[in-house]
């Protein structure tokens, strides 16, 4: 009983820990969006997540599509007929199965989702040495280390 008691204390202590954490995680999320589309017109979020999805994991359906980015099939073919329009995907029949096609990015998409980075990155570089001085940045590396294992957790647990 008492046990519980301190877990419960304990959990309550560190919610305006987490709430603090969650709200500047998603803050910087929207600096991050906004360094990566300067300059130009930001697609859609499904539209970014299919492409990072592409890029990262290879040529996909878009059955498998759906079912990662946990949408619809009408949704994904939406977002699929949106991004072959632009040239930022293509399909081909599937080799195994010609009842499907299988969708891969396009040179363009994958410039489109670098470009992003880069400007992500050069803003994010440009932020650090203009608000992080020089004494801080050990505390900036102890808090990004502690971050990934925050990352981690639960990892591997059913």
């Amino acid at each position: 009983m008492l046990q519980r008691m301190d877990a419960k204390r304990a959990a309550s202590a560190a919610d305006p820990l987490a709430m603090r954490l969650a709200v500047a995680m998603k803050r910087l999320r929207g600096r991050f969006r906004e360094a990566a589309w300067a300059g130009g017109v930001e697609p859609p979020i499904a539209h970014v997540s299919v492409l990072k999805r592409l890029r990262d994991g290879g040529p996909s359906t878009a059955s498998a599509l759906a079912s990662a980015e946990h949408v619809t099939h009408q949704a994904i073919a939406q977002t699929l007929t949106a991004l072959k329009r632009q040239g930022l995907v293509r399909s081909a029949p599937d080799p195994s199965d010609g009842r499907k096609s299988v969708i891969s990015i396009t040179p363009a998409g994958n410039r489109l989702y670098e470009s992003a980075l880069a400007s992500r990155d050069a803003w994010l570089a440009r932020a650090i040495d203009s608000v992080i001085s020089p004494r801080e940045r050990a505390a900036l590396e102890k808090s990004i280390e502690l971050l990934e294992r925050l990352a981690e957790a639960d990892r591997g647990e059913s």
